[in-house]
């Protein structure tokens, strides 16, 4: 077995070359001890990214203990990568600092609202992204969740993120300990416009979609689910319209509660 996990570890190793194109997502780590130096190393890079104002809207908790990180995984529908990971990660958007500052120096902050949490939301996301190409660029492994907006109350809770602080999502990371399967992408040709937004057909659709649909793995996903499309799949079973309306509820909820909306 161990020498299974060497033999992925160095696959990975010798394929990532610092390529965004060869990267994939981590979701079994090492034991190998992952130094807290360069996790703060990595961050105080990744700060460098775009930031809305040059406000840097945004902070990041790090989950190590593992207790801790078990109890975080609750939140994250018990997925095993949160608690395993040696690191849990917790990008937020953050409004909370620049209004104490504000405060504090007579200035009138205004950033109780929809349109702040935007801005911070872009920044906290810009960080998050940031910090994956140089962490994997470190040969480290990652896993994006962005079940942070599923259950962010718990979230909130255990971590005790006050007013104006809202989690936009989490990355788990550490050393991988396989070498996954490169997930597919559409077409670059699906996704870009050019000069003006291109109205898709149903012919393009078609076209853009056969050879994700063709994937053995996605006909797979289709006869395990008793459905007769991949679509169907990601509309009727895992992100369906009755699941997205409670979520969203429970999302403007707590934004309420946190301060971003009246």
């Amino acid at each position: 077995m161990q020498s299974i996990q060497a033999a992925h570890l160095h696959l990975y190793n010798s394929k990532m070359k610092n390529s965004i194109k060869e990267r994939r997502t981590v979701r079994k780590f090492s034991n190998k001890p992952v130094p807290e130096s360069l996790i703060y190393e990595l961050l105080e890079t990744a700060f460098r990214a775009p930031t809305m104002g040059n406000m840097q809207l945004y902070s990041v908790v790090i989950t190590q203990d593992e207790a801790k990180k078990k109890d975080l995984a609750t939140a994250h529908f018990n997925q095993p990568m949160v608690a395993e990971a040696p690191y849990l990660l917790t990008f937020c958007a953050d409004f909370n600092r620049v209004t104490q500052w504000c405060d504090l120096r007579n200035a009138h902050a205004g950033y109780d609202n929809f349109q702040s949490f935007l801005n911070a939301f872009s920044d906290a996301l810009l960080v998050l992204q940031t910090f994956t190409v140089l962490a994997e660029a470190e040969r480290l492994g990652t896993c994006y969740l962005g079940t942070a907006l599923y259950n962010p109350e718990q979230i909130i809770e255990k971590l005790g993120l006050p007013t104006l602080v809202f989690p936009v999502a989490a990355l788990s990371v550490g050393y991988p300990q396989e070498y996954p399967s490169q997930v597919e992408r559409l077409p670059a040709s699906a996704l870009i416009h050019k000069e003006t937004y291109q109205a898709y057909d149903a012919q393009r659709i078609e076209d853009i979609y056969k050879e994700k649909e063709a994937l053995e793995v996605n006909r797979e996903f289709v006869r395990i689910n008793k459905v007769e499309t991949l679509a169907q799949v990601f509309a009727d079973i895992r992100y369906k319209k009755t699941d997205n309306e409670y979520f969203s509820e429970k999302l403007l909820n707590v934004l309420k509660q946190q301060g971003f909306l009246k």
